[in-house]
């Protein structure tokens, strides 16, 4: 108790509080708060306007009927009036359901499948590809192109491609035996995901991923970020600078796609890699491309330190590992996680 309680004890409420410019809620607040915790919790009296048991069984029953199934809480309440009857309200109705089962489907219909999350860890390159197909736009209007690309993650390069006039499962097993045989891939090595398309799910090329000794990976249904690395490269490729809006010929889409791929190996510094190339983490040349970079940093250093103030800087690295959907713990800090989210 607090000294303007102890004051209102000896002058009054209203006394106390105004010599002391307190509002008078504040004590009457405290008061309340005192007398709830020392008294014990009284039970709520039934009101005399409650449905009965019985009743309530009643509107559950009509609830549930099966010629209620596909109809919400307001359409039966509205037919039983038609029907010249009324049990409730359409709240008390809700109020009823809630505590009986809940608010929830009263359909018996099938549910979808809780499919499970693809998490694919890649530590050096030919560990885990993706592989995906996009379409480009031909000379005319209805008119497509199908571009195949097959990358590695870990390193973002591109290990096979081709430009087809159509989507196949044959088509499909060229790529990923041709990639396959040029990156010399080992029976048990490799891990290839996909999304969920025709040519992806064939059988045929299942049992090339069996003879080949790969193992298979799909997005799950309808989830299209389940397969990032993919849809981030041909987002690049089609947001870079003089690509064309349509092609003339399957030929110039080879051509051009060629070229373009070409850059993307070799020549386009991933903000994802530190700022490598492709090509340079493919191939096991970081070390040498940060060496030289540390050491013109360095000598920049030397020449003007007060211009970096938090002393040398470094060339930024590569991360040592790629996720496709990394499990994040919980109990990681928001630092952590984005930290692992990034790699």
């Amino acid at each position: 108790m607090n000294f303007a309680e102890q004051l209102a004890e000896e002058v009054g409420t209203k006394a106390a509080c105004s010599a002391l410019a307190v509002p008078r809620a504040t004590i009457y607040r405290r008061r309340a708060a005192r007398r709830s915790q020392c008294a014990p919790p009284r039970a709520r009296r039934p009101s005399s306007r409650a449905l009965t048991q019985d009743e309530r069984r009643e509107v559950v029953a009509e609830l549930d009927a099966k010629h209620h199934a596909d109809l919400a809480v307001p359409q039966v309440y509205a037919q039983l009036l038609d029907k010249g009857r009324y049990l409730c309200s359409i709240r008390t109705m809700y109020r009823i359901l809630q505590k009986q089962h809940g608010v929830r489907e009263r359909r018996d219909q099938l549910r979808h499948p809780n499919y499970k999350k693809p998490e694919l860890l890649a530590t050096g390159p030919n560990q885990v590809w993706s592989w995906d197909i996009t379409k480009l736009l031909g000379p005319q209007k209805w008119t497509y192109y199908h571009l195949y690309v097959a990358m590695d993650i870990f390193s973002r390069y591109v290990v096979g491609w081709m430009v087809a006039t159509r989507e196949s499962s044959e088509l499909a097993q060229r790529l990923v035996g041709d990639a396959c045989e040029r990156q010399s891939i080992e029976d048990g090595q490799l891990t290839v995901h996909s999304d969920r398309g025709t040519s992806m799910t064939s059988k045929s090329l299942a049992l090339l991923y069996a003879d080949l000794g790969i193992t298979r990976s799909l997005n799950r249904p309808y989830t299209s970020n389940d397969n990032p690395f993919s849809e981030a490269q041909f987002k690049t490729l089609k947001y870079r600078p003089g690509f064309p809006d349509r092609f003339g010929s399957l030929e110039d889409a080879r051509s051009t796609s060629q070229a373009l791929l070409d850059w993307y190996n070799n020549e386009h510094r991933h903000s994802s890699l530190g700022l490598l190339t492709p090509a340079d983490v493919h191939h096991d040349r970081v070390d040498e491309r940060l060496a030289v970079r540390d050491h013109a940093l360095s000598a920049a250093y030397a020449a003007h330190p007060e211009r970096f103030v938090r002393g040398v800087p470094i060339a930024p690295r590569p991360p040592e590992a790629a996720w496709i959907n990394p499990p994040v713990d919980k109990t990681l800090s928001a630092d952590e996680k984005s930290a692992l989210v990034a790699h």
